[in-house]
C-alpha cells in the first residue's frame, strides 16, 4: 500500500524514475480498489457506486499516467513509446515488455537510479509524522 501511496503523492511528477516495483504495486491496488468498487456496485445494483467508481477512475488517471512514463524513464526509453499503445497488439506487447525490463543501472538522463543504495528506507517514512 506504500508504493500506492507514493505514487499518490506525485500526482503531477512526470519527471525522474519509477521502479518496477512501485509501477507495478499501484497498478495492483489500482485494479483492486476499482474491481471491488464494481462488485459493490453489481451487489447493490445502484448508480452510487458507478459514480463514485468513474470518479475514481478521473482521480487516478493522471498518476496512473506520471508513474507510466517515470517506469519508461527508469528503463532507459521516452515517455512518447506511451504511444505504442496506439498499434493495437504488437505495441501493447511491445510496451508490456518495456514496463516489465529491468532497470537501467546507474544514472540515465532521466535521473539517479531508484533502486539504489538507501532508496528502500524513504518508501517506509511514507504516512510517518
Amino acid at each position: 500500500m506504500n508504493w500506492y501511496l507514493k505514487v499518490i503523492n506525485q500526482y503531477f511528477d512526470f519527471s525522474g524514475r519509477a521502479r518496477r516495483k512501485e509501477y507495478w504495486m499501484f497498478i495492483l491496488f489500482s485494479i483492486l480498489i476499482s474491481w471491488t468498487l464494481a462488485i459493490i456496485d453489481m451487489v447493490f445494483e445502484t448508480y452510487v457506486f458507478s459514480i463514485i467508481s468513474t470518479i475514481y477512475s478521473l482521480l487516478i488517471f493522471i498518476p496512473s499516467l506520471a508513474v507510466l512514463l517515470r517506469r519508461l524513464h527508469d528503463s532507459g526509453n521516452s515517455g512518447w513509446y506511451l504511444f505504442l499503445l496506439l498499434i493495437p497488439i504488437l505495441g501493447w506487447i511491445w510496451l508490456l515488455v518495456l514496463l516489465c525490463i529491468e532497470s537501467e543501472p546507474g544514472q540515465n538522463k532521466w535521473g539517479e537510479n531508484p533502486k539504489g543504495f538507501g532508496n528502500d528506507s524513504l518508501i517506509n517514512q511514507i504516512g510517518v509524522e
